[in-house]
Order: structure tokens, then C-alpha cells, then sequence
């Protein structure tokens, strides 16, 4: 069974979490040693931010363009305005931890929640600095798209992305395998950077369809776009995998549904898996937290292999 299988699992009722973000890493790492380079020395630069002062946060809030490059094959598939605004406001919650469902995190781990100072805005601007409301539309023959990166360029039927080193691109489209959506991980090529989304994992309104309706789905890829992993360390369940964050506990694997408190794993008792963490895979009404030691591996992404986006952010 390969490890997009092991990861898909089938429901009376829907697909439960997948992401495509390790796969996309496993090639890239396969094929291009550059990008293998640069991971490298961007990982350096995440652990020093963790173990240092950067822990507390940044000062400053920062704000990123983005674009949403809507690629579709149907009507249904062509989201809407109100769809597309509803995923920008959950995003600019989740990353300021001031989504009215932080409150549920457990008590032994309130002290970890994490405002990530992030926020986002649909560009305002285009590459040629004409006015835009930050959404492109391409009608395509392709009915749905796998972790190729095909999606991302106007040859093969996509949208080319904007560039890179301004603007976070986001892809809106129907992915196949029961995929919900994939990042590529900071040091890779300017024309793949961003993340994709399935148009039924996007917003919380439109065509997003429950357990997976509330926006998190962009939440957990831009987690992975800014550096953070799979919380459980992506290590087919063998308790000896790491995110890289000290202060998310080792679990054994992903978790699906909506766990109760606690779930205990790897002998991480009494408190167990923190399942709530938007880089599990538990539903989206079951995640709502990032941890400090993953703003501090965001920070580093920020202010190193992202700095210049958040440089000219304030004026796209």
C-alpha cells in the first residue's frame, strides 16, 4: 500500500483528512537537490528560532497578499466571492488565535496557544500593478487535479502563479484521490510555491461540504507552506517521528473524526495526542490551536526563506 493509501480512509459518509504535502516533499527531495539544499538550511534556521528568544513571538503583525487562482471544470467548481472572503476571514482567526473555538483547547495546553501575528488580504494589486480583487478564474478540461503540480500552470490547463516573493498563491480547485489539499514546503520553485485547495474544503460557506466546512483545511496548508509538519512526525504510526516542535507531544499517528480528551499514544499520558492541533487531521471543527513552538518555526520561515513577501506585503 503506498502512502497516499494508507492515509485515505473511507467513511459510510465522506473522506476523512488527507493532505498531499509530504508526497509533494518526497518528490521534490527526490528530484531536485537544490531543493534538498535549501531545506536543509532552512531547518537549521527553524531550530534556532525554537530554542531561542524567538519562542516569545514577533512584535509586529504581518499581513500577506494572496491570490486565489480558481481553476475549474464545472459551475459548482467556480466558488464564489462569499466563499472565497469566508476563507480569508478563518485564516486571519486561526492565526491571531482568536477563533471563538480556542476555548476548547484542554487546560493543560491554553498556555501553549499561539498567536502567529498573521494575518492575510486578498491582493490588491496584480504583477502589473493593476487593480485586482485577488481572484483569477480559469475554465479548464481538466476535471480534477492530483499533486503533480499541474494545476499551476496555464499550459497544462491551470493558472500560472504570481510571483512568489509577493504574493501567496492559492489554488481552488477539485482534486482527485480524496485529496483535501497540498503545500509546498518554503525553499522550492517559485512557479509551484503556494497551496491548493479542493473547492470543497475551501471557506465555510458555497460548495464546502462538513465534516470539512470550516476553513481549516487552508489553515493546515498554509501551516505546512510556513514550515510547520504533520504534528505526529509523518512516521506511519512508529512513535519515533518529529514535527520539530518541542512543545506538541509525540503522538503515533494522525487522528481522524473528532477525538475525545483524552487520546493517549507512544505512551504520551495523561494528556496524550494534542488532536486539536490544526496539523492533525481530525475534522475542522475539531482542530483550533497552533502552539508557540510552532510560531516560533513560523517566525523563522517569516523572517528568512518568506522575508521578502512579507516585505512588500503592505503595499499589494
Amino acid at each position: 500500500m503506498s502512502d497516499a493509501q494508507s492515509y485515505l480512509r473511507v467513511t459510510s459518509a465522506d473522506y476523512s483528512r488527507w493532505c498531499g504535502a509530504m508526497e509533494v516533499d518526497r518528490r521534490l527531495l527526490s528530484q531536485n537537490p537544490e531543493y534538498a539544499g535549501n531545506r536543509a538550511a532552512i531547518e537549521n534556521t527553524a531550530f534556532a528560532y525554537e530554542t531561542m528568544e524567538h519562542i516569545a513571538g514577533r512584535p509586529s503583525v504581518v499581513d500577506i497578499p494572496v491570490v486565489v487562482h480558481v481553476v475549474h471544470n464545472t459551475p459548482e467548481q467556480d466558488v464564489g466571492e462569499a466563499q472565497i472572503h469566508s476563507q480569508i476571514d478563518v485564516l486571519n482567526k486561526d492565526f491571531r488565535a482568536s477563533n471563538p473555538d480556542v476555548d476548547q483547547v484542554p487546560p493543560v495546553w491554553r498556555d501553549l496557544v499561539a498567536d502567529v501575528r498573521l494575518q492575510f488580504h486578498l491582493a490588491r494589486t496584480d504583477p502589473l500593478g493593476r487593480p485586482t480583487d485577488g481572484i483569477t478564474r480559469t475554465r479548464s478540461a481538466t476535471a480534477d487535479w492530483d499533486t503533480d503540480d499541474l494545476v499551476k500552470f496555464s499550459l497544462s490547463g491551470g493558472h500560472d502563479a504570481w510571483p512568489a516573493d509577493v504574493y501567496l498563491n492559492v489554488w481552488v480547485c477539485k482534486l482527485r484521490r480524496g485529496l483535501l489539499g497540498y503545500a509546498q514546503f518554503p525553499g522550492g520553485a517559485a512557479s509551484t510555491d503556494g497551496v491548493v485547495v479542493t473547492h470543497s474544503a475551501f471557506g465555510t460557506t458555497g460548495t464546502a461540504t462538513a465534516p470539512f466546512d470550516g476553513g481549516r483545511t487552508a489553515v493546515h496548508e498554509i501551516g505546512h507552506w510556513l514550515n510547520l509538519r504533520h504534528i505526529w512526525g509523518d512516521d506511519d504510526e512508529g512513535c519515533s517521528g518529529s514535527d520539530f516542535v518541542s512543545d506538541t507531544p509525540n503522538q503515533a499517528g494522525p487522528n481522524l473524526g473528532s477525538p475525545g480528551f483524552p487520546h493517549v499514544t507512544c505512551n504520551n499520558g495523561p494528556d496524550g495526542d494534542m488532536f486539536m492541533n490544526y496539523m492533525d487531521y481530525t475534522d475542522d471543527a475539531a482542530m483550533f490551536m497552533f502552539t508557540k513552538g510552532q510560531a516560533a518555526r513560523m517566525d523563522a520561515t517569516l523572517d528568512n526563506a518568506r522575508l521578502t513577501l512579507t516585505r512588500q506585503a503592505v503595499a499589494v
